[in-house]
């Protein structure tokens, strides 16, 4: 029976690399986006509302709260939590004696308490919900570390890959099961949305070039062929709504497989798509497919293994190579019958089309999503079984009834947050919903706000069929001649390639995307930074350019803002130097100035007047001088550049602790106590002693006699 213990520690590691990426990507925008002059300043979100403390705290979870009484305002307190959480998970992915609960539970709390004061800006997008990914994943995470320190590497190798305690596997699952409910919901929206490009088979023909914010590789993808495109769809849909299922399979080689297929998946879409730390963080709830014997750090150890004859492991042998083939010769054809794939040998093409309706989708929904259910109870209970049965192998009352203790509290979070999870799963296909146990409804909703249980839906519909928009700022100093205002990161040169930015989040760039599928009066904080533009705020002008210089009205604020609609393509092949061409659509936001009557008027329809002073802090605060002058110190780096010196830095420490590893082990004092031990005497030399006696022997033990004397 294959362990997870190494799969444990890879998810540990990533989760603190997700979390490290995340609060350095956050705090490089903080004054942009929630200072006193930003968009939305963290203050207006966060107003005392005359509560008592602990009611306040559970109604809105963020220990923001408490920056008045370090002497900071929401926004430096908002800076501090997010440069604690990089640290703290800069160390927990360094140091191995950090991957605890304890610590898990502080990278949760302060990544919640951050959300809580950006979500304004974030819930406007729904398509990725990156946050509540992450603080479910985070939440995970402390359950799975250990609440002690983990074992050295003498004890590791002298204990092997079994698991120390009962219930430390039993965690990890919930980890698979988010993956699943991840993926295969993923998958049925995209049908159930009734979009015509999913249903089509042509979604890839335009996400590449309409998607947030695309890398120069999808320029590529773009112009790869149309039969390509339908029958990377295909696959798509054969990824993330048939293989998940087989996550829970107890023969281990279909696990595997489905782990290579979604890690293929996710590394093809951070290649072409900048979805910032997402798909990184899919990556790392992958591992919970794996195990020990796979990742074993001597691959030919388990292949020497003697292998045994008796008939019933031949027999479950035969059995698991019959499923494995049945189960590969099912999704074959159920690919090729309900996608039609057909080769066309002259054009050497492969023809496919979707054979079935909304209706029977519907119907084979409903029939499977409660299936689906049972399957995640039928495999949780496996575990839990798994689980006994390794405590009934424990010796001595103490021990047992210590792990029996662990075991109960862990068994019953884990039974609880799965009850949890299945009322936003059930969101996939309202009847089972509505048939779902009542207890669960009330667990959910009584912790719907800390988010440790959401739905997801990724690319339920295929936006920008008849081209991208694209909304480009203009200002002018005499409402004549306009200037566009280049952001960093979303398209608007043309002649501009597309940028990586892994695993960097550009909200603002990203919001401006949402902004451009509707009107302006849909996105309120539009609003805002046209107003802080004219204002001429300067973090405001950091999220659109770092190097301000670059920023044409760096020298005085314009008189006027506009915004025009366009639609944007990728430029076909041939064109040297140029990644887009685009096509002015319409007016997206008027003309206007300050004390402008339309500006005014829109500002007190959103409620975005803010007359409220922001709160009192000492001036001479020495923690607020530190934070800035930390500010000053990392200001000039782009946030990409900063997240991957971050990775580099990891990388250098790690190769050094590689290197120094052997040269550690040597010096240790066990070690060198090993090296100066004298060599025991062998038996047949100590045998041809005592059996004959060499000619000083006499000599040598009269001698004795006489230090005795």
């Amino acid at each position: 029976m294959a362990g997870s213990r190494v799969p444990r520690q890879l998810f540990l590691q990533g989760v603190a690399a997700v979390f490290m990426f995340a609060f350095a990507s956050l705090y490089t925008q903080i004054p942009g986006l929630y200072g006193p002059e930003g968009i939305l300043p963290a203050r207006k979100t966060l107003r005392p509302q005359g509560k008592g403390r602990w009611q306040q705290l559970w109604e809105t979870p963020t220990l923001l709260w408490e920056a008045p009484r370090l002497g900071l305002d929401t926004a430096q307190g908002l800076e501090l939590l997010t440069l604690l959480g990089t640290v703290l998970a800069l160390g927990t992915l360094l140091l191995n004696s950090l991957r605890h609960s304890l610590i898990y539970f502080l990278l949760w709390a302060a990544y919640l308490s951050a959300y809580q004061a950006s979500k304004t800006l974030v819930t406007s997008a729904p398509v990725l919900p990156l946050d509540s990914l992450l603080l479910e994943t985070g939440f995970l995470a402390v359950l799975v570390a250990p609440l002690r320190q983990p074992p050295n590497r003498k004890q590791a190798s002298q204990g092997g890959l079994a698991e120390a305690s009962p219930h430390e596997g039993l965690p990890f699952w919930l980890v698979r099961w988010l993956l699943f409910r991840l993926m295969f919901a993923s998958g049925v929206v995209k049908l159930t949305s009734r979009c015509p490009t999913w249903w089509g088979l042509t979604a890839l023909t335009y996400h590449y070039e309409t998607q947030c914010l695309p890398t120069p590789a999808a320029w590529f993808a773009h112009h790869l062929p149309v039969w390509l495109h339908r029958l990377s769809v295909v696959a798509t849909f054969l990824i993330e709504i048939a293989v998940p299922p087989l996550f829970f399979v107890p023969v281990r080689h279909l696990r595997l497989a489905a782990f290579y297929a979604q890690a293929l998946l996710q590394v093809l879409i951070i290649v072409t798509g900048n979805y910032n730390f997402f798909n990184l963080l899919t990556l790392v709830l992958t591992t919970s497919l794996l195990d020990d014997d796979h990742l074993s750090a001597e691959p030919g150890l388990n292949h020497h293994k003697k292998i045994t004859t008796s008939w019933p492991k031949a027999l479950l042998t035969i059995l698991s190579l019959l499923l494995k083939l049945a189960t590969c010769g099912l999704l074959a054809y159920g690919t090729v019958y309900y996608f039609d794939l057909e080769v066309d040998w002259q054009q050497y093409t492969i023809r496919s089309r979707t054979t079935f309706t909304f209706h029977q989708f519907s119907q084979w929904l409903k029939m499977v999503t409660l299936p689906t259910v049972w399957l995640g109870v039928a495999s949780l209970a496996w575990e839990l079984l798994k689980a006994l049965w390794r405590w009934t192998q424990l010796r001595g009352w103490l021990r047992k009834f210590y792990a029996a203790v662990q075991l109960s509290i862990s068994g019953t979070a884990v039974v609880t947050l799965f009850l949890i999870s299945l009322v936003p799963y059930s969101y996939v296909e309202p009847g089972t919903h509505g048939r779902l146990w009542t207890p669960a409804h009330r667990l959910f909703g009584a912790v719907e706000h800390l988010q440790l249980a959401n739905s997801y839906g990724l690319f339920r519909r295929m936006t920008g069929v008849g081209g991208r928009p694209e909304v480009v700022l203009e200002g002018s100093y005499d409402g004549h001649h306009w200037t566009e205002i280049e952001f960093m990161y979303k398209p608007g040169n043309v002649s501009r390639p597309p940028p990586v930015l892994v695993p960097h989040q550009p909200r603002l760039d990203w919001q401006m995307w949402f902004a451009a599928l509707g009107p302006h009066t849909h996105s309120p904080w539009f609003t805002n930074l046209v107003l802080c533009l004219l204002q001429g705020k300067e973090p405001v002008i950091h999220l659109i350019q770092n190097n301000v210089t670059m920023y044409p009205f760096h020298k005085q604020p314009p008189t006027y803002i506009r915004a025009q609609r366009y639609k944007y393509w990728f430029s076909p092949p041939g064109k040297q130097g140029q990644w887009w061409r685009r096509q002015w659509v319409e007016e997206f936001f008027p003309p206007v100035s300050l004390g402008d009557p339309t500006l005014e008027m829109l500002l007190r329809q959103f409620g975005l007047q803010d007359k409220s002073p922001p709160r009192a802090r000492s001036p001479n605060n020495s923690l607020s001088q530190a934070l800035n002058w930390i500010r000053m110190q990392l200001s000039p780096l782009e946030p990409p550049t900063l997240l991957w010196g971050l990775l580099g830095a990891v990388a250098a420490v790690r190769v050094m602790q590689a290197m120094l590893a052997p040269w550690s082990l040597q010096s240790s004092p066990l070690a060198r106590r090993e090296k100066h031990k004298p060599a025991p005497k062998k038996d047949s030399g100590a045998a041809s002693d005592q059996a004959a006696p060499g000619p000083n022997s006499s000599t040598s033990s009269s001698r004795i006699t006489r230090r005795k004397k």
